[in-house]
């Protein structure tokens, strides 16, 4: 990454009557950065986005693009270019015509525009189909169409909307190496939103965690996952448990937890095993929960509920059995402390 800023949002905000989607939100990304935008549905994150692609005014704040004020020129005069989730390919056109389209819509020479497109069809190892209509390909062709007329012409920031979403588990996996791979290449920014914190901590060297319309952290993929700063954080980025201690909030990893079947620790029983290949996730329940829940109505009782991570070595070795009862603990130090 560079010390410049490619994109930077000010007191950013999008009402919808008297809904608040986006709360005047302040970001700057460095350029060359990979950011993804993430969260659960509603969070403001594809409002966001769209925001900076210019297909959404914002209410409020400002978009500025490499030290230009951008927020109310069109998308096509930016230096931003989209990615969208249905990848909006045009079906009567070939791939190679997709591709040169906005190109031809500025005016740009036909052999001029189709050596460009086919440059990038080249980095997106689909030469073969240049002649191919949308309907003949598979999805992940699709997206790799869709992408190379995006970079079509030359943006200095990329925004993806979901772009790995329609893929299956196997592919999904394929392109997100490629999605990285084109990233180093291109050298530019990426602007990537997803709910999938998975997704969010293999690609991203800035991870921006939104929740009703506000960022709740901003920071690296490690940052974010080894201190969470909210309470949101800790159980959407997932792996932690958040538990209330005399001191205040914290949140432990999940691989942190300790569980005995003797000794001290907070006394739970197990609910539930899930083996995972690796990892054994044993799911516990305060053991005073148990009681309170049965006296209570519905869902009123509070239910606390842990999961401990252990290895496949470490469970086989000392196996649980759900309705054990057990003592659960973690090192102090693992302990992290959660703002209000």
């Amino acid at each position: 990454m560079s010390t410049r800023t490619d994109l930077e949002l000010a007191a950013l905000a999008k009402h919808y009557g008297d809904a608040v989607a986006v709360a005047g939100i302040e970001l700057k990304i460095a350029g060359g950065s990979y950011c993804c935008l993430l969260g659960p549905s509603g969070c403001g994150k594809t409002s966001t986005l769209r925001m900076i692609a210019g297909h959404e005014t914002p209410t409020s704040g400002h978009v500025i693009v490499a030290g230009r004020e951008v927020t109310h020129l069109s998308p096509a005069e930016r230096g931003t270019a989209m990615m969208f989730q249905s990848y909006a390919l045009f079906p009567h056109l070939t791939v190679l015509d997709n591709v040169a389209f906005s190109a031809r819509m500025k005016g740009v020479a036909r052999a001029e525009r189709e050596a460009r497109a086919r440059e990038l069809l080249e980095l997106v190892a689909m030469t073969p189909y240049a002649a191919r209509l949308p309907a003949a390909l598979s999805g992940g062709q699709q997206q790799r169409v869709a992408l190379a007329r995006a970079l079509m012409m030359r943006p200095r920031v990329l925004l993806l909307d979901e772009p790995l979403s329609a893929l299956d588990p196997f592919l999904r996996l394929k392109m997100r190496a490629e999605l990285k791979r084109w990233h180093q290449e291109l050298g530019m920014s990426f602007v990537h939103v997803t709910h999938s914190q998975e997704e969010a901590m293999a690609l991203a060297d800035l991870v921006v965690v939104m929740n009703h319309g506000r960022i709740e952290q901003a920071g690296s993929a490690r940052e974010v996952f080894e201190r969470p700063r909210t309470e949101f954080v800790a159980r959407f980025i997932g792996a932690h448990n958040v538990i209330e201690t005399p001191a205040g909030k914290v949140a432990v990893r999940s691989d942190r937890m300790r569980l005995t079947a003797d000794g001290e620790g907070l006394p739970v029983t197990v609910r539930a095993i899930e083996y995972q290949g690796a990892q054994v996730q044993v799911h516990v329940q305060a053991l005073g929960d148990i009681a309170d829940a049965a006296d209570a109505a519905d869902d009123e009782a509070p239910v606390h509920t842990w999961t401990a991570a252990l290895s496949d070595a470490d469970f086989h070795a000392r196996p649980f059995e759900p309705g054990q009862r057990l003592a659960m603990r973690w090192p102090e130090a693992e302990a992290h402390p959660l703002e209000a």
